[in-house]
């Protein structure tokens, strides 16, 4: 894989991104800053290409930045960067009813997922039923974030199935934690 000799500018993120990608992405664009735009392009474009896990640095290796020096101003577009999830949930949620649905009912899918974090940060952590290894007649607790997933499902007009498109990911507050924000 090639990737920009030390100290070498990066190419400008016009470049790096085909401007399809940036096209169809143009919507979401209202939701950020200027600055995070240009770095969620660049994420987006590498995580399409990127084999195997989809993480950030797999991202950047694959568009060529590994050695640029603002490397981890991209991760801070998940953990510290200003931008409405909510914002942005909604936008993909009125696309796909716009372009996707015909005419008629709406089917909306619920799942939940348990993400086991750990850590004195993690506040909305609780104890919920594990799924995975829990059966009929043994049950299994486990720690952690509760997520709730809102997929509108959709006819796709090439494939002879409906498909689930990811509307909202909001982590579900466990009881306690409601109970805390009621008192104060």
């Amino acid at each position: 894989m090639k990737t920009n000799p030390p100290g070498a500018a990066a190419m400008p993120v016009p470049l790096l991104v085909p401007s399809v990608l940036a096209a169809w992405l143009s919507m979401f664009r209202p939701c950020f800053t200027a600055p995070v735009w240009r770095h969620v392009l660049v994420l987006v474009a590498g995580a399409v290409l990127a084999p195997g896990k989809r993480t950030v640095t797999q991202a950047l290796r694959v568009m060529g930045l590994s050695d640029d020096p603002g490397f981890g101003r991209y991760h801070e577009v998940l953990n510290r960067a200003r931008w409405d999830t909510r914002a942005l949930a909604r936008r993909l949620l009125l696309h796909v009813l716009e372009r996707l649905l015909p005419t008629g009912p709406v089917v909306i899918g619920v799942d939940d997922t348990i993400e086991r974090r750990w850590g004195a940060r993690i506040n909305a952590r609780g104890i919920y039923r594990d799924p995975v290894r829990s059966s009929k007649g043994h049950f299994v607790k486990t720690s952690g974030l509760r997520w709730l997933s809102l997929m509108v499902i959709v006819p796709i007009p090439w494939a002879a199935r409906r498909w689930a498109k990811l509307a909202k990911v909001p982590p579900a507050q466990p009881v306690e934690c409601q109970m805390r924000a009621c008192r104060s």
